[in-house]
């Protein structure tokens, strides 16, 4: 199974946005910063789970994708309302 350049350069991408995102998250000057960084990293993983499904062809990892997108929603929406409360 060889991959084609498409796939590369789309790894490529994935993986440079997740470095970014991780260096955000560990050096972010404020706890905004963190939590934007957390939730684009959930928005990646949730496309990398749909992705995963269409390379496998597999449906079940798009149930897997959906319940992770929904929680990581929820838990980011949570977040956010804790700060704007604790300011």
């Amino acid at each position: 199974m060889s991959a084609t350049l498409l796939q590369v350069v789309s790894l490529g991408l994935i993986l440079l946005g997740v470095s970014l995102c991780m260096i955000r998250l560990l050096l972010g000057p404020s706890t905004l910063d963190r939590l934007v960084a957390a939730d684009t990293l959930a928005v990646i993983t949730t496309a990398g789970l749909v992705g995963l499904a269409a390379w496998l062809n597999n449906p079940v990892y798009l149930d897997i994708a959906l319940v992770f997108g929904a929680l990581a929603f929820v838990g980011t929406v949570a977040i956010a309302r804790s700060m704007e409360q604790a300011e």
